[in-house]
């Protein structure tokens, strides 16, 4: 793509991002940035095991 043809796009892209009002649903970020009591990506189980690792080290000076 040409520099000119380049330079509209953002141009065109610009000019929607600060001129067109977007609706925003308050209650779905709301419970998106919520605090949850459970959240599924923290793994239950990571602490009730020693890692492998930490068994193996031993302390050098």
């Amino acid at each position: 793509m040409g520099r000119g043809r380049q330079k509209a796009k953002h141009t065109k892209i610009a000019r929607e991002l600060k001129y067109d009002t977007y609706t925003v649903n308050y209650s779905a970020l709301e419970k998106e940035l919520g605090h949850h009591d459970e959240d599924p990506y923290v793994d239950k189980w990571a602490d009730q095991y020693a890692d492998e690792d930490e068994d193996d080290k031993v302390e050098t000076a």
